[in-house]
């Protein structure tokens, strides 16, 4: 595999930036304030942790690119062509935001028992625009004038739809993976009510994120030849992406129409630990699905796209 490096830091900071983004989002429309912050769903500890790691990774990737332009070891990239890079690129013009908006994070994160409130609306918009910026590194950065603009535009929601879905399941691991002997009725009731505000709210972010993902597959190839899409490396992570997509989905559909609902019934006869165990292994499915999903991603943004082979 190319690029290693840069492909295995790519898949932390995507899965680090979106677990802080849509974590964050999810306290915000799917608890109720006075639930935000109590150990339901502790955010200051997590967001400070991600928000450094956010830091480390971003320069760790700045560096691990830099040595794959110039064809060097991580060891020994050049001061200069990592300033050259830096200071006239768009690249580098996108890591500079970024690297702005993770540490205005950590300080959101650190605000985060003083002021809560506005904290917590900081540390989420400092988390989208260091999401936004992450599109320069694709495929998308390198699409010249309004196809480009708009696949920019379309990646960017793209990548927010897939931080709400991401942020829903690392929320949903804590909710329900405490130990059953610890979780009272209330807290049960409340993650219930959680599942049900979020699976309104994902179904929106699956819209955008279909949506999104036909117009970037346009802006950037087109319609493909089947045969491309089998006989290249790219066309082949992009029919893995879309598999999993499709079986991440099902996954959702059962916990929505069928493990949602049972939750609720069984919190209503006062036997919830069948239904909670039921929902703790499909979260363990989709939590694999996701983060193979984001692993391709990450391979699929240093590989020539289809249109390059003709």
């Amino acid at each position: 595999m190319d690029n290693l490096p840069v492909i295995a830091i790519r898949f932390a900071l995507y899965a680090d930036l979106m677990v802080l983004a849509g974590v964050t989002a999810f306290s915000l429309y799917a608890l109720k304030p006075e639930e935000r912050g109590t150990v339901l769903l502790p955010l200051a500890k997590p967001a400070l942790l991600l928000s450094l790691l956010g830091l480390l990774l971003s320069g760790g990737g700045m560096i691990a690119l830099v040595a794959a332009m110039t064809g060097t070891s991580l060891w020994a990239v050049d001061g200069s062509a990592f300033r050259e890079i830096v200071t006239q690129s768009a690249i580098g013009s996108a890591w500079v935001v970024r690297m702005v908006a993770v540490a205005i994070a950590l300080l959101a994160a650190l605000g985060l028992g003083r002021t809560p409130h506005l904290a917590r609306y900081c540390l989420l918009a400092s988390a989208v625009l260091a999401i936004a910026t992450l599109v320069w590194t694709g495929h998308a950065g390198a699409t010249e004038g309004w196809t480009g603009t708009l696949h920019r535009l379309s990646d960017i929601v793209h990548m927010l739809a897939a931080a709400v879905w991401i942020g829903g399941i690392a929320a949903f691991a804590w909710l329900l993976f405490q130990p059953l002997a610890q979780q009272s009725d209330a807290q049960i009731r409340i993650a219930h009510r959680a599942l049900e505000q979020f699976s309104r709210v994902g179904t929106l972010a699956v819209g955008l994120i279909v949506l999104t993902g036909i117009i970037n597959s346009l802006s950037l190839m087109g319609l493909p030849h089947p045969y491309a899409l089998f006989a290249s490396r790219y066309g082949q992570l992009l029919l893995i992406k879309l598999a999993l997509f499709a079986a991440m989905l099902m996954l959702a559909g059962v916990n929505r129409w069928r493990l949602t609902p049972a939750l609720g019934a069984a919190i209503a006869n006062g036997n919830p630990v069948p239904a909670l165990r039921s929902l703790r292994q499909s979260l363990i499915l989709e939590t694999s699905t996701v983060l193979t999903i984001l692993a391709v991603v990450a391979w699929l943004g240093t590989l020539e796209p289809i249109m390059a082979y003709g």
